[in-house]
């Protein structure tokens, strides 16, 4: 078959299959966080935290720091400490405050990007549609690249395996969490530490829309079937990774924009577990 021999084709070259492997470690990363990142209603976070590292590179870029991941990685894992933190008392509730973030910090960066251009800044447009769209340099991946997902890919899975019950308990009760002597603002500090590194790491690879929505689709997809918090994550990271590999796949094929793609086959999958769900009375 043409397409078998052209995909055969594609997989023979180094490049794709690192974009392949990366994509797919990004996506199993992305729903096993987004688990716990959509039942506290948190779900832009991809969206917010992306965007504040945005604006943390643009001021990395003004600023002329060398390297820019010693300000933006900080600044990142701030932001999404503060946000993950219980805000039942807060004044500005989670998504409120994602949304001022998302919106505040790419205004800002962009600003500053324009009033003190630096030269060795680049294309500032080029810039900003590669942070929200992603870009090419997912096909130009070095062995070091694969190398750091998959370390990160093995942490986020350990972390989740060693610590599934402290997960669950600060998911849903923070409170009882506490009351039965879980540790919780030691875990719920690792587990924001890592959303930060994922999305840091992600973003300019495929960009906040994909990882938005590798965060999102997968685990609303899953609860439309699964009912428990194990299933619903174990499904979820299933889902993200067949999603995340017959969008590259077919992005690759098709020549059509890597995030878009993805994107729009997660969007495919949840139609259809949300039919299998009304059909089963899942849902």
């Amino acid at each position: 078959m043409p397409v078998l021999t052209t995909l055969m084709e594609y997989l023979s070259r180094a490049m794709v299959r690192n974009a392949l492997i990366v994509g797919v470690l990004i996506a199993l990363c992305a729903s096993l966080l987004g688990t716990t990142i959509v039942l506290k209603r948190l779900s832009f976070i991809g969206d917010g935290l992306s965007h504040v590292a945005f604006g943390a590179l643009c001021v990395a870029m003004v600023l002329s720091i060398s390297d820019k991941m010693l300000l933006v990685l900080p600044v990142t894992i701030i932001v999404a400490v503060i946000l993950m933190s219980s805000n039942d008392k807060k004044k500005i509730k989670g998504d409120a405050a994602i949304a001022m973030l998302s919106v505040g910090a790419l205004a800002v960066g962009y600003l500053l990007m324009n009033v003190f251009p630096n030269k060795r800044a680049g294309n500032v447009s080029g810039d900003v549609c590669s942070t929200l769209f992603g870009s090419a340099s997912i096909l130009t991946l070095s062995k070091t690249d694969v190398i750091l997902c998959i370390v990160l890919s093995v942490v986020v899975v350990l972390f989740f395996i060693f610590f599934y019950y402290r997960v669950f308990s600060i998911t849903f009760d923070e409170n009882f969490a506490a009351a039965t002597g879980i540790r919780f603002k030691l875990y719920r500090l690792l587990l924001s530490i890592i959303i930060a590194v994922v999305i840091v790491l992600s973003m300019q690879l495929v960009g906040s829309l994909l990882i938005s929505a590798l965060i999102v689709f997968p685990v609303l997809a899953a609860e439309r079937i699964f009912r428990s918090f194990l299933t619903v994550v174990i499904a979820s990271a299933v889902i993200g990774v067949v999603c995340s590999t017959v969008g590259l796949i077919a992005s690759i094929l098709l020549s059509t924009p890597i995030g878009a793609t993805v994107v729009c086959v997660n969007i495919i999958v949840f139609a259809l577990c949300a039919l299998i769900g009304k059909v089963f009375g899942r849902y």
